[in-house]
């Protein structure tokens, strides 16, 4: 295995701490690859992943056959150095999330392994670290190059390593005499998650490692919605957590490459997170300003003037600016998947009771997944039925052509009398293949899907809450009173009904009576109402903002023709039902099927959406979405410190009058304390209707009935 000439060596000489600290910020400094602006956070991430992985050298994307998603690989643009690759959990999550096994190794890397697990020496191969900064990480860092496991080190964190870390690791280095194998050693601002193109959350904080002889402080388990609304969170644990969440942010908007304008409401956690996030980018600004190497800055895209009349918006919201959107029973194909499944970063697992457990992975790559998961779900039962038919002609016209009577007989054709077509049918084969497993495996998860829409009820809990402004206290009580014969709600799902219906209503529209009432039903459901409890407690002190206008029910859903099966989209679920109903017993699922209500969601925007509306796009919005967001605070890290003191909608200022209003064509959305996939769904549905780019993301992806519970644990804590 050849030498990379790429290599930082360092000179020979009296090596003391100081000077190896000197040598490791020099290499800290090696080119940051800037390149034009991608479409989406998750290929920005994956193509600084790639080069990354390339030892920080050029790649060149080159477009993939025939991938559904349009989604470009990288390859080296030179041969690849062969090298191993060593993570940690969370890094380990980042690479999991947009690459597969097949891409690392087309950029040379052979082995990937754990680095808190033992390894052989291999010293001949260069090793890329790939690592979070921490200081059980680097002391094992420090180990591997005392021992010379590996020809040359390429370090690489997954956010900014701190000086004290740095000097740990030069102190180690200088001790041992090891700098000379150090590289690299690079901060690469990845420390999010993106599980789809305009989708991501921020990385946990990391775990002690086990067997580590000073591990780390453990994380704390609670999310951040528990750690910000805690009245038992100290102040420095509150510190703690906002600085955690900027820093994620921060990754985000560099890898994105541009400064954007930043906006927050008053007074929570989302204005100190924008504070803080504008004075990182000033003084990340502020050091490449100092700098006469470009690679010190972040932010290359905007050096000409051009891009600064595209700069984006960001918004940072608080998640109590909207709790319906995570608390509402959903019915596009992703929302169901996060709410009925378990799902975590791109890997759904399906559980049943007669069947094994089964693990599916959705990314980039797969086609059906990309064009569906934010449509409604009967419209994704049509959409696996046209796929399937599709599948099937091409097939036929493949073993029609060959003259074989199944596509998996192709090898044994003889290639002395089959030699016309047998490049064709070997060229189509591979894609054909795969566009089969692909629909096996959502043919899979839509049957599961339905099974927890039938047990459930879902399809009836979604319709009342389209329309849940028309409930009343009388009508929510009949619903959790009814006997259902088929469907049962259970206790959770009763309880995310009502607080969905109180918190969609009016300021004191409930009476005390009516909400003990309530609570007496959902106590003899088995739920618990301690999550109603601290969601009533701090409306009353805080008024927190509600729905009411996004969720007033002024449409009703579209139905169709259900006792016939006549409606237009519900054949997807005939058809769907006549290709697994040989997977279930006694055809089980034509039955699910014929009871499931075919409805489609209606064309409202969600309070998220909204404000983004009248950020972005000022002249469509309504008037009340402009007075709410008017009073938000301004912040560009371009501008001079206070230029903005005084104007209206700036920090500092007054916000007694109308704030600054601009047009956006790119934006994101960054929510404190959990993102949704229903709200989600309707931002991305937005944008794409207005021809908006946006990226929504958030602290955490939350599911309902994990977010139940971070309110059932806070309704304990403040009883």
């Amino acid at each position: 295995m050849g030498k990379d000439v790429r290599h930082v060596h360092v000179p020979r000489k009296r090596v003391t701490a100081r000077s190896c600290l000197d040598e490791i910020i020099l290499a800290m400094s090696a080119i940051r690859q800037a390149s034009t602006t991608p479409l989406t956070l998750q290929r920005a991430q994956t193509d600084a992943i790639l080069a990354l992985l390339n030892l920080n050298s050029p790649v060149e994307p080159t477009i993939t056959g025939k991938q559904g998603s349009g989604a470009k690989n990288t390859l080296p643009t030179g041969p690849p150095v062969w090298k191993i690759l060593v993570l940690d959990q969370q890094t380990k999550d980042v690479l999991a999330t947009v690459l597969r096994v097949q891409d690392i190794r087309d950029v040379g890397v052979t082995l990937h392994v754990q680095l808190h697990s033992t390894r052989p020496p291999l010293p001949d191969v260069p090793a890329v670290y790939f690592v979070a900064p921490t200081l059980a990480n680097i002391r094992r860092i420090a180990e591997d190059l005392q021992k010379s496991l590996y020809e040359s080190f390429y370090l690489n964190f997954v956010e900014p390593l701190p000086r004290a870390l740095l000097e740990e690791l030069a102190s180690s280095s200088a001790q041992d005499g090891t700098g000379e194998s150090i590289s690299q050693l690079l901060d690469q601002y990845l420390s999010f998650i993106a599980p789809s193109p305009s989708l991501f959350s921020l990385l946990p904080p990391p775990l002690a490692q086990p067997g580590t002889s000073r591990p780390e402080v453990p994380a704390d388990p609670r999310s951040t919605y528990h750690i910000l609304n805690s009245p038992s969170t100290s102040d420095q644990q509150v510190e703690e957590e906002i600085e955690r969440v900027t820093s994620g942010l921060f990754s985000a908007v560099v890898t994105m490459g541009h400064v954007p304008y930043i906006r927050a409401p008053r007074g929570n956690a989302a204005e100190m997170i924008a504070k803080r996030l504008d004075t990182k980018i000033r003084d990340a600004l502020l050091t490449a300003s100092r700098s006469t190497s470009s690679s010190s800055n972040l932010f290359a895209q905007d050096s000409t003037g051009l891009s600064n009349l595209q700069r984006p918006l960001l918004l940072i919201l608080d998640r109590n600016v909207d709790l319906v959107s995570v608390l509402s029973h959903g019915w596009t194909y992703q929302a169901l998947v996060s709410d009925c499944l378990d799902m975590k970063l791109n890997r759904v697992v399906v559980t049943s009771n007669d069947q094994p457990k089964r693990e599916y992975d959705l990314d980039s790559n797969d086609f059906f997944w990309q064009r569906n998961a934010a449509n409604p779900f009967p419209q994704v039962a049509e959409e696996i039925d046209i796929e399937l038919n599709k599948y099937k002609q091409d097939a036929a016209e493949i073993t029609r052509s060959t003259g074989v009577s199944n596509v998996n007989d192709i090898s044994q054709l003889d290639l002395s009398t089959n030699a016309a077509h047998l490049k064709t049918a070997i060229t189509q084969l591979p894609e054909l293949t795969a566009r089969k497993a692909t629909l096996d495996t959502h043919m899979n998860i839509a049957s599961a899907l339905l099974e927890h829409i039938k047990s459930r009820g879902l399809d009836e809990l979604f319709s009342l809450e389209e329309v849940i402004g028309k409930q009343s206290v009388a009508s929510i009580l009949e619903t959790l009173r009814a006997p259902r014969t088929d469907g049962a709600f259970n206790a959770i799902d009763k309880l995310r009904l009502v607080l969905v219906f109180y918190l969609s209503s009016p300021d004191n529209a409930i009476s005390r009576e009516d909400i003990n009432e309530l609570e007496k039903e959902l106590k003899a459901a088995g739920a618990d109402v301690s999550a109603f409890d601290y969601v009533r407690r701090t409306r009353e002190i805080s008024r927190m903002t509600i729905s009411t206008s996004a969720v007033s029910g002024s449409q009703t859903p579209n139905l169709g023709s259900v006792a016939g099966q006549g409606g237009e989209l519900f054949k997807g679920f005939s058809a769907l039902g006549n290709r697994l109903a040989g997977r279930l017993e006694g055809g089980a699922l034509e039955n699910l099927i014929s009871g499931v209500k075919n409805f489609l969601p209606t064309n409202k925007l969600l309070p998220v959406t909204r404000l983004v509306e009248a950020l972005m796009d000022s002249s469509s919005a309504s008037n009340q979405s402009l007075q709410e967001t008017d009073d938000y605070i301004f912040l560009d890290p371009r501008a001079l410190r206070h230029a903005h003191a005084g104007l209206p909608g700036a920090a500092g200022s007054s916000g007694t009058t109308k704030g600054r209003r601009m047009a956006f064509a790119e934006g994101m959305v960054f929510m404190v304390g959990g993102a949704g996939y229903v709200e989600y769904g309707n931002l991305e549905e937005w944008a794409n209707r207005t021809g908006k780019r946006v990226t929504y993301g958030g602290t955490d992806i939350v599911d309902p009935g994990g977010f139940v519970q971070t309110l059932q644990e806070l309704g304990k804590t403040t009883a």
